[in-house]
């Protein structure tokens, strides 16, 4: 009796003794749990066992792991302007092989501008990268036709220069003081002071003079250089027609990049709710980026997600509307210069931006009727389907284009957002523009532009190629845009498939 009794108390025990196999068959999803008492929880990551309301040493680590990736996944967002900018100038600088503070890179050649997201391919560009840790800088502007400007590392303009500046293309005296310094050491008569809030700074500049002679003109007139010391002619860097991509790395060396970054700027009070979210990643001020194993895995994977993430917002803005009704063209940049407003950091809105180009400027991107340029893309065809490399298309363009200077359709790879590389050699191959003689017109002025792996028949001039599985995009730019753009019209139809 006495034994019958104590088996029948041991099952009684273990009936009411609850088992990892009962919770797993008693769990409940996410979005139903009580996070309270004896639970085991659905979750993304696999279960999450509750025992009277603690959960184990391994289920910590799993939400620890999964706390550091979806940081580090927005954290990608939050710094592509940042990593952008030091992709640009790290792989530039080697590429140019420059070797002083002042020495400035010309792009002229395909193969120059293709290292550029984005870049146009109808006009020169110059560019310069400083730090301003090493002092203020002076800059003496020659008069002319151009137009420039000296963005941050996170790439908003600090002032414009050339036409859309100060000295509206009659030339000036700047002085460019970092974050740390007092602007009102250096003010005088006839300079014009600026502060960045970024040690490190590009003078981005382009020639807009028809006459050939104006660059040799430019080039000995400008002066750069210490704003205490001695200034001279900078150094510029021409003719090196090479192959280089500024295109953000992927992986590790994008998270290095950034820890690079963090360690060579002040940290602005705007910046440290995402410091706190890295730093249990190694990314910490002040420190080398040495991640251990659990956090390479959490950060390479953070990559690969961040950067999916904003190539979906970049395909699929779901912040703004497209610019014409009934279309799939949207205004590349859309949003403030300043990457703010009174009530939001524009993460997402610049995340789109300098995923797929580099740099802004009051002139370049808030333009007015008859000055500036605007960049309106297309991701899809006018059934709404993503644009393929495998597919050919036609975008008709209609006459009289609003455009006080000229228009352009420049071809862009997806994957690097940099011009298309198709196999050609000059800019015609990826780029077709109002200026150029050899395209061929209809009888009312339109023009149909084709995209994709064939030309038709006749219209090879008209054709940019696609090629293999490179997905793409373009950027159609209107050069100092009429009244007919902003008050809509004039609109342009989206691309339709030729079968």
């Amino acid at each position: 009796m006495t034994r019958t009794i104590a088996t029948l108390t041991a099952t009684a025990a273990l009936l009411c003794t609850p088992t990892l196999s009962a919770f797993a068959q008693d769990a409940v999803p996410l979005d139903a749990a009580t996070l309270r008492g004896d639970e085991t929880i659905d979750t993304p990551i696999g279960t999450i066992e509750l025992q009277d309301n603690y959960f184990d040493d391994e289920a910590s680590q799993k939400l620890f792991d999964e706390m550091d990736y979806q940081r580090a996944s927005q954290a990608y967002l939050w710094s592509i302007p940042l990593i952008g900018f030091a992709a640009w100038r790290d792989n530039q600088t080697a590429a140019f092989d420059v070797q002083n503070s002042t020495d400035f890179v010309v792009l002229e050649s395909l193969k120059e501008k293709r290292g550029i997201v984005t870049a146009n391919l109808t006009t020169p560009y110059i560019f310069n990268f400083s730090n301003l840790s090493d002092g203020p800088i002076r800059i003496e502007y020659p008069a002319g036709q151009t137009a420039g400007a000296v963005l941050d590392a996170w790439q908003r303009p600090v002032f414009d220069l050339g036409l859309t500046g100060p000295d509206r293309g009659k030339g000036a005296s700047y002085v460019l003081v970092g974050p740390n310094d007092d602007p009102a050491k250096y003010e005088a008569d006839g300079v014009n002071v600026f502060q960045s809030e970024t040690n490190n700074v590009m003078i981005g500049l382009r020639i807009l003079e028809t006459d050939p002679a104006y660059f040799d003109t430019f080039t000995s007139s400008y002066k750069m250089g210490p704003a205490d010391g001695e200034i001279a002619a900078s150094t510029f860097i021409t003719g090196k027609d090479v192959e280089w991509s500024g295109t953000p790395p992927r992986g590790l060396e994008y998270w290095s990049k950034l820890s690079d970054m963090i360690n060579d700027e002040p940290v602005r009070r705007i910046d440290k709710p995402w410091l706190g979210m890295i730093e249990p990643l190694g990314i910490v001020k002040s420190q080398e980026f040495a991640p251990d194993d659990r956090q390479q895995e959490i950060l390479k994977k953070a990559a690969a997600m961040g950067e999916l993430m904003t190539r979906n917002i970049q395909v699929n803005p779901r912040y703004v509307e497209p610019y014409w009704d009934d279309t799939n063209w949207y205004k590349s940049f859309d949003f403030q210069t300043e990457q703010e407003n009174d009530t939001i950091q524009q993460i997402d809105q610049r995340g789109t931006w300098f995923y797929e180009a580099v740099s802004s400027s009051k002139g370049m991107l808030d333009p007015q009727p008859g000055s500036g340029q605007v960049y309106m893309t297309s991701k899809r065809d006018s059934n709404g389907d993503l644009l393929r490399a495998d597919r050919n298309y036609v975008l008709h363009v209609p006459a009289e284009v609003p455009v006080g200077q000229f228009w352009a359709l420049t071809l862009y790879s997806e994957e690097t957002r940099r011009p298309y590389d198709n196999g050609g050699t000059e800019a015609k191959d990826v780029s077709l523009d109002s200026r150029m003689d050899q395209l061929t017109y209809n009888e009312d002025g339109s023009i149909d532009l084709y995209i994709g792996p064939d030309a038709p028949e006749g219209m090879e001039t008209n054709h940019m190629k696609t090629v293999d599985d490179d997905g793409w995009f373009v950027y159609f730019r209107l050069y100092a845009p009429e009244d007919a753009f902003f008050d809509k019209s004039f609109t342009l139809p989206d691309f339709e498939r030729v079968e």
